[in-house]
């Protein structure tokens, strides 16, 4: 194995090892509202709080995403430049019109007396979609990062490999969602 393909491989698994470190987070994020999810102080519960098509519109957009992102990689394995940013600008675009999704859900129910602050239920909330959304703001400004980096350089080996690092982040950040919309949201709406 030569040295390049070495540090690949160092750098795939250093990728992976802090993959699994967020695994880690989202699952102490994870049972934490699970514990405090009825924790609600005499507040409204999720069922009284989420609206379920808003909240299926912010899971299309990210999940359209990524598929975005998977055919934005495909065609940096191919070399094809201009389709590698229109598609990863397709995935920006989808990925931020989430985020500001996530944040006027936050606006709204901050504007009506529910903070973080008012109970356990709520704070768990918080916390748990906010370091999601955290996720999403870093995985949005690296693409910008990338795609400025492609339309300078083109798409060399070391770009490739950025860009598929990059697609593994965004994928992961899919499927943290998928299990909140799934155990926050979903649950939330139909609790007795």
């Amino acid at each position: 194995m030569n040295e390049a393909a070495k540090n690949d491989s160092k750098n795939l698994l250093g990728f992976w090892i802090y993959i699994m470190t967020d695994c880690v987070l989202f699952a102490s994020l994870f049972a934490t509202f699970a514990v405090l999810r009825n924790n609600t102080f005499g507040g409204p519960t999720g069922a009284e709080l989420f609206s379920l098509p808003f909240v299926l519109v912010e899971t299309m957009l990210l999940l359209t995403s990524s598929f975005t992102c998977g055919l934005g990689l495909l065609a940096a394995r191919q070399k094809e430049k201009t389709q590698v940013l229109g598609w990863f600008a397709v995935t920006f675009v989808l990925g931020l019109s989430f985020l500001t999704m996530e944040l006027t859900e936050f606006n709204h129910l901050v504007n009506e007396g529910h903070s973080w602050t008012a109970n356990g239920f709520l704070s768990s909330f918080f916390t748990l979609v906010g370091t999601h959304g955290l996720h999403i703001t870093i995985g949005l400004l690296w693409m910008i990062v990338m795609m400025l980096q492609v339309a300078k350089r083109g798409l060399g080996r070391h770009t490739v490999r950025r860009l598929t690092l990059l697609s593994l982040f965004w994928h992961f950040l899919d499927i943290v969602w998928i299990f909140i919309f799934t155990i926050v949201y979903l649950t939330g709406a139909i609790q007795l």
